[in-house]
This record gives C-alpha cells, sequence and structure tokens, in this order.
C-alpha cells in the first residue's frame, strides 16, 4: 500500500545546535535504511517557512500501522507534525502503464 505523507520539522526553540546536527545525520542514515528496505519510495523537499522543514515522502507499507512504525523510528520524529494520505490505483497511471500492469 502506498502512501502520501508529509512531514513538517520545527526544530524547538533553545536546542542546542550539536544536537539538531546529529538527529539530521541519525535521519539521514535511518532514510537510507528505509530506501534500502524499499519503504521509502520518493524524497522531496518544497519551500518552506525560515525555520521550518517540510519534506514530501511516497512511503511503501503494509498498513497504516506499519507506517506509523516507521515513522515513529526517525530521529527527527519528536519535532515532526505529519500528515498521511492512502493512495489508491488509477487506471491512467504512468507507472502502470508502463509496467504492463492492468
Amino acid at each position: 500500500m502506498e502512501f502520501l505523507v508529509t512531514l513538517t520539522v520545527t526544530i524547538p526553540a533553545g536546542t542546542d545546535p550539536t544536537e539538531v546536527e546529529q538527529r539530521k545525520a541519525d535521519e539521514a542514515a535511518r532514510a537510507a535504511e528505509l530506501i534500502e528496505t524499499g519503504n521509502l519510495l520518493r524524497i522531496w523537499t518544497p519551500p518552506s517557512d525560515p525555520g521550518v522543514w517540510t519534506i514530501l515522502g511516497l512511503w511503501e507499507a503494509d498498513d497504516p500501522t506499519e507506517l506509523r512504525a516507521m515513522l515513529e523510528s526517525l530521529p527527527l520524529w519528536p519535532w515532526i507534525t505529519e500528515h498521511t494520505e492512502p493512495l489508491g490505483a488509477h487506471p491512467n497511471d504512468p507507472g502502470r502503464l508502463v509496467s504492463g500492469a492492468r
């Protein structure tokens, strides 16, 4: 099952910059793991307000519970608000047409 997930990261005021950098490095490592397992399919960074990071991701999970566990495993999770949309197949999806699936 695919999900479109919007993550908004807001660093709490007064957070030690060293902690921010460590969490960002840990986040990159965790994202690499999720890419390797095929759960994080695509990721984008749309424009955001200063001091706020917005991340759009296309995720694959068996169900919303599995997705939630993956999101909560992100090192930046304590600073994240998220919005998740489950995605259904569309008959005109170019990816579906290219793969020959009907």
